[in-house]
């Protein structure tokens, strides 16, 4: 039985023998099962066209911070067999978080032996990768957001970019919020911005003095807006640690468990019921926010400046982390993903505007095709190690005519 079969039975073990259990068993099984919206419901049936030519593929991997480090973590393994083939038509990208619980503390502290395996088990993946990496911070890489972040943000850039001795890969450099333009192909462009940047407290790199072509929150968004301007005829993945559209906690989404047993948010085997007092901190999650939180002002400031910036054109793909599942949103004619189990797994919600949920580790792939074609896939690791991934979910990303002569996602 794998390591995930394992964790499942030992969580829902856990659940059985506290209080309230048929109630918490039923919303622990429904959880585990993706959601499909409706429109969605012949997901299977759709593929890429038989002659179609994969011209390129970009794996999105989030929170991947805390890997089993006795070489059976199922996302690291399903990793090293898609890359095997060294293929250069390739990327991976690291959607922040990359160690917990707090990024990379100086030499000498209690947490740095433990933090350098961690990041080792990821990076000693890419030894003979012909193919491209890339890693963004989340706020986890910025000691938990505290006011000495840009310290930890500074060393595991150093760290990851010597170690792996492939250039310029931690990106945006320097803490800058962005954004970078890399070019995957002439015909995909890969932009990664610094969410961070957004919520941290303490030292936010800006302007010339940290070498940061931004000089202000205002002149970020113009930067933004002007590249996808000037590159609106190709296909652009923007990465960034936070979601804009989420189910799960950090959108203020709870399940029975938080409400009924909040200690268990601080810690996992804490199942003591405390009814209504235990919803004033879901209620004051989802109407006030951690800094980490859609509803702090912080957050809804960055948000709301990303939106607009990206509702004036379609088909762009953002993909972010933060939130433990796998989630999809098609908004506004663009596509919002959350790829944010690499390492760890929580509560997502059903239905409202989400296309796609599930509570599991996994990934997202891009695969765009010669043909202009552009494919979004769920892929999850098996639950025995020799199986091979599972697609759990797919969908054509791409615009189309409709009648009016506008154009439309599907």
């Amino acid at each position: 039985m794998s390591s995930i079969s394992g964790r499942l039975k030992k969580q829902y073990n856990r659940i059985r023998n506290s209080p309230l259990a048929p109630h918490q068993l039923k919303d622990y099984w429904t959880s585990r099962k993706p959601y499909y919206r409706r429109i969605e419901g012949k997901w299977q049936t759709r593929h890429p066209e038989d002659q179609a030519e994969l011209a390129y593929t970009v794996l999105l991997v989030g929170d991947m911070g805390y890997p089993a480090l006795n070489g059976k973590d199922p996302i690291l393994n399903m990793l090293a067999s898609q890359i095997a083939n060294k293929n250069e038509k390739m990327a991976v990208v690291f959607l922040g978080d990359n160690i917990y619980p707090r990024g990379l503390p100086e030499p000498g502290h209690r947490l740095r032996r433990i933090s350098e395996e961690r990041l080792k088990a990821q990076l000693d993946l890419f030894t003979d990768f012909k193919g491209k990496v890339y890693y963004l911070s989340g706020n986890h890489d910025w000691n938990k957001g505290k006011k000495n972040g840009f310290e930890y943000l500074r060393r595991q850039e150093e760290y990851i970019e010597q170690y792996l001795n492939r250039g310029n890969v931690f990106l945006p450099d320097n803490g800058c919020p962005g954004p970078v333009l890399v070019d995957l192909t002439e015909e995909v462009l890969l932009i990664i911005i610094n969410t961070q940047w957004w919520v941290q407290r303490g030292v936010k790199p800006i302007g010339p003095f940290y070498q940061c072509e931004a000089q202000s929150e205002e002149h970020f968004f113009q930067l933004l807006d002007d590249a996808i301007s000037r590159n609106s005829h190709r296909k652009i993945l923007v990465a960034a640690h936070h979601p804009l559209y989420s189910n799960a906690l950090h959108g203020g989404k709870f399940s029975m468990k938080h409400h009924i047993f909040p200690l268990t948010s601080a810690h996992k085997k804490l199942y003591i019921p405390l009814p209504v007092a235990g919803s004033l901190y879901p209620l004051y999650r989802r109407l006030f926010g951690a800094y980490e939180d859609m509803s702090h002002p912080r957050y809804r400031r960055m948000r709301k400046g990303l939106l607009k910036v990206f509702k004036k054109y379609q088909n762009i793909v953002y993909a972010a982390g933060h939130d433990h599942n796998l989630q999809y949103f098609n908004q506004h004619h663009n596509h919002y993903i959350v790829s944010g189990s690499g390492s760890k797994v929580s509560f997502v919600h059903k239905g409202g505007k989400a296309s796609f949920t599930h509570a599991h580790r996994g990934i997202f792939q891009i695969n765009y095709y010669t043909n202009g074609e552009t494919w979004m896939k769920v892929v999850e690791p098996a639950d025995e190690l020799d199986k091979h991934p599972v697609v759990m979910f797919q969908k054509q990303l791409e615009q189309v005519q409709v009648t009016n002569g506008s154009t439309a996602n599907v």
